[in-house]
């Protein structure tokens, strides 16, 4: 796997201060879509130990809420063993701490129906995700005052309480 970006203080992609971490691949293409150059797998620089440790410091700090993946497209098959693994340590060296994933997939009919049946670890990498804001980037729905989106049909889930509960529960601003 590769990633184009990690943020280590990022305000806008998730509640608090937060450790961005940004992906590469993406075959949704959404027109608008303000990360093109992560569309490409090859993007950027390869996902190491010494990345996974780089970030897990960067997590440390108290005033840090947590993590986000994002990307291009972190639920991607091909990238979901890799970040499985390494948001499976975050979980165990921070459980305080927020992850918060965002796909261009709608958990619905591509996770739940789709990869879930389908891949190893959709599933598991599901298991270790606080929040998930889903769906595509749709231009014709853009709203810049929607908080943590981009577009009016984007969601934010609470994934503990959708797996718990088997209905869709979406996150409440604490």
């Amino acid at each position: 796997m590769y990633y184009g970006e990690i943020k280590k203080c990022d305000i806008a992609n998730g509640p608090g201060v937060r450790v961005s971490l940004f992906v590469s691949g993406c075959t949704h293409h959404c027109k608008g879509c303000f990360n093109e150059e992560t569309w490409s797998f090859e993007y950027g620089k390869p996902f190491t130990e010494e990345t996974e440790e780089q970030i897990l410091k960067l997590l440390e700090p108290s005033y840090i809420s947590g993590l986000t993946v994002l990307g291009g497209e972190p639920m991607e098959y091909m990238n979901q063993e890799v970040l499985f693994s390494f948001l499976k340590k975050v979980k165990e060296r921070f459980p305080e701490k927020s992850i918060w994933c965002f796909t261009g997939y709608v958990y619905e009919k591509d996770i739940l129906h789709r990869m879930i049946p389908k891949w190893k670890y959709t599933k598991k990498m599901l298991e270790q995700i606080d929040y998930l804001v889903d769906g595509p980037f749709v231009m014709e729905k853009k709203n810049i005052s929607l908080k943590f989106r981009g577009s009016s049909n984007q969601r934010i889930i609470d994934v503990k309480k959708t797996l718990e509960t088997g209905e869709v529960v979406l996150w409440e601003e604490q």
